[in-house]
């Protein structure tokens, strides 16, 4: 299981950690794949990877600390596990859901929603640790096992479905994610899943590029959606109303940016039509520290959130889900401390 650690490509960044904790290949060994985290130049003009928080300026500071780009190394980090009413109805409905929140992330958005966990902080378990808390969570009630962010633990976390799945885990599991994912990464939880929700979160990659340092995202998203559709095909509800199969694909309306958020849409409808859901939100938080991009330093208009909303109903979406209000606010970014 730990093998897929050791020079780690689990996310599109392949930044080639050897996150078990072992020394990293030289960097003339790394091959360029146009994406930053991976780099063919000399440990001498090694440039920084843009990353906020981590740097590669030298042979010493190359992830031979068993860090990955991600933030974070095998060892599973959590920052919270618990019920959650903040999701789409028909993931948390009344009962919540079961909620684990991984720590750590490939994409550094610079206006992330979470940047309290992203960077790497949570608590360590032990792997029997989140079996565990699989099987406490639907103790609890919880609507299903929502995996938060989970990109980076993927093999411990098939693992730990697996084994929950053999002591009486039985609720949907849904797999909650920015998009920015690989297709071999994906495979490894066919079967194990049941629920996709990815982001879709740009269009254009000039601003992909800019606000997450992954020009190749929108092709990334639409390799791993096609895959994620694939897997569990059409969506299926209880008698509750709560999915128990099927995609929903969000997309967080952006200050300024609307019309890369037409083009997403567009998209999706296009590709999918009404046989995904969809979740277009308008709960932008800016942070508290200003940016560099003023319209970043917002909150979403409510001209532009309708205005987003009324594209979608002139193309047929009629699977969907938007939000109503001024719903930028902290609710939506729960405390992260391990329950």
């Amino acid at each position: 299981m730990f093998s897929q650690y050791n020079n780690c490509t689990l996310c599109p960044r392949s930044c080639g950690a050897k996150r078990n904790g072992d020394a990293t290949a030289s960097c003339e060994e790394k091959p360029d794949n146009g994406v930053i985290g991976r780099t063919t130049d000399s440990c001498k003009e090694k440039p920084d990877n843009g990353v906020i928080g981590r740097t590669t300026d030298s042979c010493e500071k190359k992830q031979d600390d068993g860090i990955g780009i991600c933030g974070v190394s095998h060892k599973l980090k959590i920052a919270r596990a618990a019920l959650h009413m903040w999701e789409e109805p028909c993931i948390s409905g009344e009962r919540g859901s079961g909620a684990v929140f991984f720590s750590g992330c490939s994409l550094h958005c610079v206006f992330c929603q979470n940047r309290k966990i992203s960077g790497g902080n949570g608590k360590e378990l032990i792997d029997e640790e989140l079996v565990a808390i699989f099987l406490r969570l639907q103790e609890e009630h919880a609507a299903n096992i929502n995996l938060v962010t989970p990109t980076q633990y993927v093999p411990t976390i098939a693992w730990a479905l697996r084994e929950a799945k053999t002591r009486g885990l039985t609720i949907p599991v849904v797999y909650n994610t920015s998009g920015y994912e690989t297709v071999e990464t994906l495979r490894q939880l066919d079967g194990l899943v049941d629920i996709y929700l990815p982001d879709f979160k740009y269009m254009d990659e000039s601003l992909a590029a800019t606000y997450s340092k992954a020009k190749n995202y929108p092709q990334v998203a639409k390799e791993a959606i096609a895959e994620m559709v694939r897997q569990v095909g059409e969506a299926a509800f209880s008698e509750e109303g709560y999915m128990t199969k099927g995609i929903i694909v969000r997309h967080l309306c952006l200050p300024g940016e609307i019309e890369d958020s037409k083009r997403v849409l567009r998209y999706l409808y296009e590709t999918y039509g009404n046989s995904i859901y969809y979740s277009i939100m308008n709960q932008y938080t800016p942070p508290k520290e200003p940016l560099a991009w003023q319209n970043l330093n917002r909150k979403l208009t409510e001209e532009e959130y309708d205005e987003v909303v009324d594209y979608a109903i002139e193309l047929g979406v009629e699977n969907g889900f938007i939000q109503e209000g001024d719903t930028a606010e902290e609710s939506f970014i729960p405390e992260f401390e391990v329950e």
